[in-house]
């Protein structure tokens, strides 16, 4: 799950990093993606964690 997420989170970082060099409309996609990306790299762990409180 760490290499998952781990790799959720730096392909948003990325995303954010092409989406500024996009010229146009889909720059906004590309970092919504980022944004979306980043989301699942944080909830992905938090949501399959075997302790349960």
């Amino acid at each position: 799950m760490f290499i998952i997420s781990l790799l959720l989170f730096l392909g948003g970082m990325a995303l954010f990093g092409v989406a500024i060099n996009i010229d146009g409309w889909p720059a906004g996609y590309v970092f919504a993606a980022g944004i979306i990306a980043i989301c699942l790299a944080m909830a992905l762990p938090m949501h399959f964690s075997k302790t349960r409180q």
